[in-house]
Parts: structure tokens; C-alpha cells; sequence
């Protein structure tokens, strides 16, 4: 299923599988409206999509094993991929001449060229339908739904939200919402204080995370994210204004993930989660999962006991 480096029709097929398809003329009127305060209009990439391929090979999902020490995983062609592994794949495979300085994608393309240099993974919802099978041909399919700017107290932000659609065969398989935000640069942030976690209600369940480099540079690897505050600490310090090495918002929420699945029996069936605060790798961190009606609700607290990331998991019935 992957798509060759051509032009058909109106879609604009780039490296690496992906497909660029241009929003249509209703779309951009339509989103005339959703343009923010600043007076920068980026009607055109609402509804804007992009297609990528990928045959979901077992080497990744191995390598994601090794990464999160998970000695229980055995995959075979046609394995269940574990939920949320599907950041493993379908990647961005940019050019080197096209990243810009701290790494990320030059702006522009697929995404809006927002100026704002700080971007965070914010939040994410997902449903999972059914499986991504190892082995067998896959498509994601992500749309830019909408592209608010707003200013307030502390400075201009951007706010991207986008949809993937996660197909094998004629199944969709998982539905995304991601959000990233886009911030302006902001004063230097210091070191979080270490004090002692608040103590366990007696229904949850906890684990320490002791981050370090090579656990961000090998989750990085794995995403294929260039971006330099996760591995390039004097960047990290003297270019944006961290205190450390960022730890990366999709491997907290992972690291969730796989707590409550060492928990549970029953696939889950949806996830959502939302990043409050950074974490770095200067001390460790806290991952709690406490069943609720309903579900569970899952938390990552930062050395100084502030919630850095907050999710919700609901899980299928019994026998489905």
C-alpha cells in the first residue's frame, strides 16, 4: 500500500508514503470563522488531509518491547499491536535538509506554518475499534480540523486540532483526536523541587519512573522525533529555556497505557488524556492508576507532586 512519490489529480504525494490531499474551497469557507484574535488567517489548511501508509512490521513493535521493558510481549505476523503502539508507525520520514533548527519539520506542508517556536503535545482521545494487525498493509488517514489563535497572559498560543483515522483493510480500526499547542518563547523554567507523593487511596496501583537520557533517546528513536529538547540538553537548557530533558508527552501517556494494562484483562476501548505540566529527567516520577466508576483514572505526578498528565481509560465488555 505504499503510495509513489507522484502527483495524481489534486493530491500531492510526498516521501515516506504520505499523501497530501489540499482542503476543498467549502471547507475553507466554512473555517473562515475559526481563524483566532491575532489576525493571521490559516483557512487553508482547515480540512486539509494527509494519507500515509505502512505494512506494520515487527521490528518496531520489538524495539518498543526493548524500550519499555516489556519481557511478556511475544508478536508473530498478524499480532495484535497493543494500544497506543500505533505511534510507532506510520512516521514522518522529513528530509534532513528540512528540519529546522530545534529539530522539528520546518513549518509549513502538512501542518500550518505557526511561527510560535514552543509546541507541546497537549492531549489526545482515542477510541479503539478493533486491532492494527502486525504484518498486514495499514492506512492513516489525518485531517486538520481546526486552527485557533489566541492571546493572553502569557503570550500567544496556537492551538491545532487534527483527526486520524487508523484502517486495515475495510475495518477502521482506531479513531485520534490529537491537539497540539503552539506557544510563544517564555522565560526560563526552573527545576522542580522534589517533594514526597501524597499517599495511595487503597484501590490504586503506582510506579516510579526514573527518566534518563536513554530512555528519551531511545523514544525518540522510536518516533522518529528529531526534536532537540529530548535529547540535546544544552539546547534543551540555553535554547528553550528547560531546566532538562523534556520527556515526551506521548511516552508519559504510553507509560500509562501499559501501567493499566498490567492491571486489566479486557481490551480497552477508549483513552484520553491531557498534559498539564512538563516533566524532565532530573527526578523521578509517578504513574498512579486508581480504578472509578466506569473505568480508570490514571495520573502522572512530577517530583514535586503536580499532576503533569491526567487520562481516563474505559474498557470493553466482557467477551467482546
Amino acid at each position: 500500500m505504499r503510495i509513489p512519490l507522484c502527483t495524481v489529480g489534486d493530491q500531492l504525494a510526498i516521501d515516506g508514503g504520505a499523501t497530501l490531499m489540499p482542503p476543498s474551497r467549502t471547507e475553507r469557507n466554512a473555517a473562515g470563522e475559526q481563524m483566532g484574535d491575532l489576525g493571521t488567517d490559516f483557512s487553508a489548511w482547515i480540512g486539509r488531509q494527509e494519507s500515509t501508509d505502512d505494512d506494520l512490521g515487527m521490528a518496531a513493535a520489538l524495539a518498543a518491547a526493548a524500550t519499555l521493558d516489556d519481557a511478556s510481549q511475544t508478536f508473530t505476523c498478524g499480532s495484535a499491536l497493543p494500544p497506543l503502539w500505533h505511534w510507532f508507525y506510520f512516521l514522518p520520514r522529513v528530509p534532513q535538509a528540512s528540519l529546522g533548527v530545534d529539530g522539528h519539520p520546518q513549518r509549513g506542508g502538512f501542518m500550518p506554518p505557526i511561527p510560535f517556536p514552543r509546541r507541546m503535545f497537549a492531549g489526545a482521545r482515542l477510541r479503539f475499534h478493533s486491532p492494527l494487525l502486525l504484518g498486514q498493509p495499514a492506512r492513516r488517514v489525518a485531517t486538520i480540523r481546526h486552527v485557533r489563535l489566541k492571546s493572553g497572559r502569557s503570550g500567544s498560543l496556537a492551538f491545532v486540532s487534527l483527526h486520524y483515522g487508523y484502517h486495515q483493510g475495510d475495518r477502521l480500526c482506531i479513531d485520534e483526536e490529537q491537539d497540539i499547542v503552539y506557544r510563544e518563547p517564555g522565560p526560563a523554567l526552573p527545576a522542580p523541587p522534589v517533594v514526597d507523593w501524597p499517599p495511595l487511596p487503597a484501590s490504586a496501583c503506582a510506579r516510579i519512573v526514573t527518566p534518563d537520557p536513554r530512555l528519551l533517546f531511545r523514544f525518540s528513536a522510536l518516533t522518529f522525533n528529531a526534536h532537540r529538547i529530548h535529547y540535546d540538553r544544552p539546547y534543551a537548557i540555553d535554547g528553550e529555556g528547560y531546566p532538562g530533558l523534556v520527556v515526551q508527552g506521548p511516552l508519559t501517556a504510553v507509560l500509562l497505557m501499559e501501567l493499566l494494562r498490567r492491571q486489566v484483562t479486557q481490551p480497552v476501548k477508549e483513552y484520553s488524556f491531557r498534559g498539564l505540566a512538563p516533566l524532565f529527567d532530573l527526578a523521578p516520577f509517578r504513574l498512579v492508576c486508581t480504578p472509578e466508576e466506569g473505568g480508570y483514572a490514571l495520573a502522572a505526578q512530577g517530583p514535586d507532586g503536580t499532576l503533569a498528565m491526567s487520562a481516563r481509560a474505559s474498557l470493553a465488555e466482557a467477551g467482546r
